[in-house]
């Protein structure tokens, strides 16, 4: 990005509200509740964060860098420093854009950024961070998609958005369609093997979606774009949009990393490699 695209980019995310989506999705402003608290800078190495899952019992995150960044995973502690590294040489970062875990033995990459609309098959990894090295590859496809790459008007089959709860995966969809539409909900199996997904929930978002994480109890989903972050109530153990409550106002740059590290507090991270503590009061 030029340095006047990054400058009319940085003004847009400065000026962002949440009066679109809190005036047609249900959403009501939830800045008030929490504060806001730069805690660290990611290690040099760690130039373009892009996807971030916290470490509860070393109190420390996993992150990577976005496209054509080495396929390793950096262990990084709350203040950014490095703590460690996970070289995974038989990996290609393609486009690695999001990551997820369903406990301390299954970490999922997803290596699922479409920016064109073009990609007909995708991929994700599970890794165990004991053997990394034997890794299984989940590929799927978006089913609706119709045009290779997408119209610009259906241009909605690009995702930096991964979420694991119970036995499946979900992904977010970005949403580059012109004009915007709402973004969409998908689901897939965690385990190993090719899927043709198709939406199960969608809801209007104004802005590009850049990750999603999950409480660790499970009852509170936070979906990160470009200067906001809206929180969902889960209820009966599913995975949807049904019960949106808060819209956060949070313009810090071109954010593309959240992972909570309480049931109510969250870790944030930029492409700059500024990280932020949300918390609630």
């Amino acid at each position: 990005m030029t340095s006047f695209l990054l400058f009319l980019f940085s003004l847009k995310v400065a000026f962002c509200s949440c009066q679109a989506e809190n005036k047609r999705s249900g959403f009501r402003s939830g800045r008030a509740q929490y504060t806001v608290s730069r805690v660290g800078r990611l290690a040099a190495v760690v130039n373009e964060s892009s996807g971030l899952v916290y470490r509860a019992d070393r109190n420390t995150f996993w992150t990577h860098n976005d496209s054509g960044g080495r396929p390793t995973l950096y262990e990084v502690a709350r203040d950014g420093a490095l703590v460690d590294s996970m070289a995974l040489p038989y990996l290609k970062n393609r486009d690695w854009e999001a990551l997820t875990s369903q406990d301390s033995t299954a970490l999922f990459i997803g290596d699922i950024g479409n920016n064109a609309n073009a990609q007909t098959q995708l991929n994700i990894y599970r890794i165990d961070p004991k053997v990394p090295n034997q890794f299984q590859t989940i590929t799927f496809q978006y089913a609706n998609q119709q045009h290779f790459p997408a119209t610009k008007d259906t241009r909605n089959f690009d995702s930096e958005a991964l979420v694991f709860a119970k036995d499946s995966l979900y992904l977010i969809s970005k949403n580059r369609s012109q004009p915007r539409r709402f973004v969409n909900l998908y689901r897939m199996p965690a385990r190993a093997g090719h899927y043709a997904v198709l939406p199960v929930d969608s809801v209007f978002l104004k802005s590009m979606v850049t990750d999603a994480a999950l409480s660790p109890d499970g009852r509170t989903l936070a979906v990160l774009t470009y200067g906001k972050i809206f929180l969902f109530e889960q209820q009966n153990q599913q995975i949807d949009f049904r019960h949106p409550t808060r819209c956060l106002r949070i313009p810090r740059g071109q954010t593309e990393g959240i992972s909570f590290v309480s049931n109510t507090d969250l870790v944030m991270t930029n492409e700059k490699g500024k990280m932020y503590l949300i918390r609630r009061k």
